[in-house]
């Protein structure tokens, strides 16, 4: 059975960093394209970044050049590297395959204030 395992979100005032990061277990990642979403409050879950099983990447307007995905197939882990953080970032952050086929999981709480 596949386990996603968000961590490193946090509270970070406007301006600043995180690294999220995706632990998976049950199956390995490497065939897979992996992908970032994200859920505000009162709002529908949304594409933030994919990368390819060949590192090909994309992202959503409101990440681009700020956000930077990576994954670590060795670790079976993928990253979201987030700077210049705005107030409107804040959601709860998941990952999943892209499209997403595997069971969602708790993902990590980000939270943009001064």
């Amino acid at each position: 059975q596949v386990q996603l395992v968000e961590s490193g979100g946090g509270l970070v005032q406007p301006g600043g960093s995180l690294r999220l990061s995706c632990a998976v277990s049950g199956r390995n990642i490497d065939i897979y394209t992996m992908g970032w979403h994200r859920q505000a409050p009162g709002k529908q879950r949304e594409f933030v970044a994919r990368i390819a099983s060949g590192r090909n990447t994309n992202y959503a307007d409101s990440a681009k050049g700020r956000f930077t995905i990576s994954r670590d197939n060795a670790k079976n882990t993928v990253y979201l590297q987030m700077n210049s953080l705005k107030p409107e970032d804040t959601a709860v952050y998941y990952c999943n395959t892209y499209p997403a086929v595997w069971p969602w999981g708790q993902g990590t709480q980000v939270t943009v204030s001064s």
